[in-house]
């Protein structure tokens, strides 16, 4: 059985932009999208990864972290604080 190719960073990015984009809610589609739109492209493949942890948790989870109704995990806090800044200034 021979390993699947790796995934660029072009693809990646593409599946990364389109996971923000097609959420279960409209509010964490419209908060996540505009964070990838102005951030996927300069984020290194570790902040990547946290980014793609993060887009595993539940919407309304998300969305309380970002609108501050309830404290993001400790591994999530700092990219919900980005996210959160993001929008604020959208």
């Amino acid at each position: 059985m021979t390993a699947a190719p790796a995934e660029s960073r072009e693809t990646r990015l593409r599946r990364l932009h389109m996971r923000s984009m097609r959420r279960g809610t409209k509010e964490m589609d419209i908060l996540l999208i505009r964070f990838a739109g102005a951030r996927l492209q300069e984020m290194d493949a570790s902040a990547l990864d946290a980014y793609e942890a993060l887009l595993e948790e539940n919407d309304q989870d998300l969305y309380q972290w970002i609108s501050g109704q309830a404290p993001a995990p400790e591994v999530h806090a700092p990219l919900v604080a980005e996210i959160a800044r993001v929008a604020a200034n959208g």
